[in-house]
């Protein structure tokens, strides 16, 4: 990359290219910046920049085919600032404000088009945050809905086949690591709480699995750099259960919230580690892939690219010094 990045977010453009926005070089030293990588010159290059710098923000793809980014850590604070990226323009746009500072929520493209926004932390308040909102994309503005059960940071969130969305693990505010599940169902716009995780878990990482279900695995079941988990599970949206799955064959966390989807429903999980595993559904095990990072990349991004292959972009090792290296995997 142009610069060197970690808690950056990546997100596939209609037109093929990923927009990398935001992100730190190490601890307080932020970037408004983007940048844009081009599968068919295999190179990146500038791109307009946002109005502040953060890390931790978060990036999901509109129907209308701009890119919604949405609060992250400022210098010394949170903000609820929303920006939109045009890629016809090359440019970000102001899209409001959130009904709350959050860094690192999640976001969750509904079918409808409006997009949800759970979770997070406030600087001025630090723990995960039960509260939520709406992007209702085609007024342009952001709305507070019902809160979740539990608050939350770190978690995952997953959109079922159905529309519902499941939202997974993180640290709570006042609870810790949390092993507790819910559904957010748009119909309702309320949270359900569902089937509890066998670990609890915090910066895990997600995919949706061809038969409906979730898998989630890897993360942390203590705070720091304790805890690092190698164990997985499978959340089934007809029972709302979790079950044991095959384990990852290293411990791994600060992983990408979701893993990229490859040909044939298989699932690539990657950062952590070294070591780079697909998830097989048909055989239900996590196979090894032959080559390796040069080391464990913690807050790298992963973007499955137009032709099935995988953009594996920065990330930092064990110290806060990102690297501005990247990596395509091919299947």
């Amino acid at each position: 990359m142009l610069e060197p990045r970690s808690g950056h977010s990546a997100t596939l453009l209609p037109n093929g290219k990923v927009l990398i926005a935001g992100g730190m070089r190490r601890n307080q030293d932020f970037y408004s910046s983007a940048e844009l990588y081009d599968p068919a010159t295999g190179k990146f290059r500038e791109t307009g920049s946002m109005a502040v710098a953060t890390v931790g923000n978060a990036a999901l793809l509109l129907k209308s085919g701009k890119v919604l980014v949405v609060g992250g850590w400022v210098r010394g604070s949170t903000t609820d600032l929303a920006e939109i990226y045009d890629p016809a323009t090359g440019t970000f746009g102001d899209a409001g404000r959130m009904t709350m500072k959050r860094a690192r929520p999640e976001v969750s493209l509904l079918t409808n088009g409006d997009v949800l926004i759970t979770g997070g932390e406030d600087h001025d308040s630090p723990g995960g945050m039960a509260t939520a909102e709406l992007y209702l994309a085609a007024a342009g503005r952001f709305e507070a809905i019902a809160p979740m059960h539990y608050g939350r940071i770190a978690h995952t969130s997953t959109v079922l086949n159905d529309g519902r969305v499941l939202i997974v693990g993180g640290a709570g505010e006042k609870d810790g690591i949390i092993a507790t599940a819910e559904v957010y169902d748009p119909s309702t716009r309320t949270f359900s709480v569902s089937g509890k995780l066998l670990t609890p878990r915090v910066k895990q990482c997600a995919g949706l699995l061809p038969d409906g279900r979730v898998l989630l695995a890897g993360g942390s079941n203590a705070f720091g750099w304790n805890g690092q988990l190698a164990s997985a599970e499978i959340f089934d949206p007809k029972t709302g259960a979790f079950s044991a799955a095959a384990s990852l064959s290293d411990a791994r966390f600060k992983l990408p919230d979701e893993a990229a989807a490859l040909p044939g429903g298989r699932l690539l999980f990657a950062g952590g580690s070294k070591t780079l595993e697909v998830y097989d559904p048909a055989s239900g095990r996590f196979l090894a892939v032959n080559d390796q990072l040069p080391d464990a990349r913690h807050y790298m991004s992963e973007t499955r690219l137009a032709d099935g292959s995988v953009l594996l972009a920065g990330g930092y090792p064990n110290n806060d010094q990102a690297t501005g290296a990247a990596w395509v995997y091919r299947p």
